[in-house]
């Protein structure tokens, strides 16, 4: 079996920050373990690999940092309507996504 023959399994789109941080980690080592003697052809620059990979880290920090931005808002009395505005959904879309699991059921 060849280096590249190990990539990482494949799975379904990662969804939540976890999966997506877990996600990156599994490619970048996978990447990290290519021997790049191995692989002749001009493609061989993983650059543009981890460039994708370094935009899934971001993401997840980003989705991190906006979970944090929503549950400030609501601690100092915004609304439900106001941070779906800002986030350009609808009330009940925000809510199910930030709000507290215990209210959610």
């Amino acid at each position: 079996m060849t280096d590249s023959d190990e990539r990482p399994k494949v799975m379904t789109m990662p969804r939540t920050r976890e999966q997506l941080q877990q996600a990156a980690a599994d490619a970048e080592r996978w990447l990290d373990s290519l021997d790049p003697k191995a692989i002749a052809s001009p493609d061989a620059d993983a650059s543009r690999l981890r460039r994708i990979g370094a935009a899934v880290r971001a993401n997840a920090s980003s989705q991190v940092e906006l979970a944090a931005a929503v549950a400030a808002a609501r601690e100092h009395g915004h609304t439900w309507t106001q941070i779906a505005t800002m986030l350009g959904t609808s009330r009940q879309a925000a809510q199910e996504r930030y709000g507290n699991p215990v209210q959610r059921r």
